[in-house]
């Protein structure tokens, strides 16, 4: 397939597409016994570790690193403590196993489908071009070094993780080129009305004092305003600012994307849609839980 230049726009429709398929094993019932019985606390240091596993037994302040917007105390709190309890390899096997069980429950026979087959042969191709693109991107080139599954599903689940951590390290090092720390980044997040503040906080593990001193540091900055009741808003520098760090994450995020061009990117879009929407549909997902 002859490579052709993809647009960023084009990058990020790829992501949304997939994303879901990704993300599932985070947040699937399913991983919880399955993370249980490799020694794992299946929640908080379930996701630290499964995340971060292919980098080895590395101490917190990597995963912190590499992971950008969470407390470092949080992280703490369980690595390495997870390595005591199950070495990376048995993690990374734990998280396949969470990954194709939730695949399977939700997507039933389609696993199988000829549909799975082609996407994966897809998004696997634009993968394999960003393995040749590992500079400056740790997290991603941890990833990219683990060996691919061999069923359909789980190759797209794997090339999605890939894509998804490439992109993510890219977003990175848009944020420092802003000049935006861990909690101002997320701040930004509040106040364009993303994700709500209280919930970004908690489930980063920020104090409310570290939460609101990154909001005065942005205030000074102009980026963001604070209203008498603590609500957050992005001025029109704000706005500006965010909008860039976003521009310039699909743009990094892109060029792996040619080795399959615009008709194949176009054409994995159309493949996995109906597998994500199906995610989506399951309740797995945050904000899609059935009540």
């Amino acid at each position: 397939m002859t490579a052709q230049p993809v647009s960023p726009d084009l990058a990020r429709a790829v992501w949304s597409a997939t994303e879901p398929l990704h993300i599932a094993v985070y947040f699937t019932p399913e991983r919880l016994p399955i993370y249980t019985d490799a020694g794992l606390e299946p929640q908080v240091m379930g996701y630290f570790a499964t995340r971060s596993a292919a980098l080895g037994p590395v101490g917190p302040e990597t995963v912190a690193a590499t992971f950008y917007n969470f407390s470092p105390e949080l992280i703490r709190s369980v690595i390495p403590k997870a390595w005591e309890a199950a070495p990376p390899a048995a993690v990374l096997a734990a998280r396949l196993r969470a990954a194709d069980t939730a695949l399977r429950g939700v997507l039933g026979e389609a696993v199988a489908s000829p549909e799975m087959a082609e996407a994966a042969r897809l998004a696997r191709a634009a993968a394999e071009d960003a393995a040749g693109r590992p500079h400056g991107r740790p997290l991603f080139a941890a990833h990219s070094g683990l060996p691919w599954p061999e069923e359909d599903h789980l190759v797209l689940w794997h090339a999605a993780t890939l894509l998804r951590e490439y992109r993510g390290d890219g977003h990175i090092a848009a944020l420092l080129r802003a000049d935006l720390g861990p909690v101002e980044a997320l701040v930004t997040h509040a106040a364009a009305g993303t994700y709500r503040a209280s919930s970004l906080r908690r489930s980063r593990g920020w104090s409310e004092e570290a939460w609101d001193a990154g909001a005065a540091a942005l205030a000074e900055r102009g980026l963001v305003a604070v209203d008498a009741e603590g609500g957050l808003s992005l001025t029109e520098e704000g706005a500006r600012v965010r909008a860039g760090i976003e521009a310039e994450t699909d743009a990094l995020a892109a060029p792996p994307y040619a080795a399959i061009g615009a008709d194949g990117c176009a054409r994995l879009i159309e493949l996995a849609t109906p597998f994500a929407e199906a995610v989506k549909a399951a309740g797995i997902l945050p904000g899609t839980r059935r009540r």
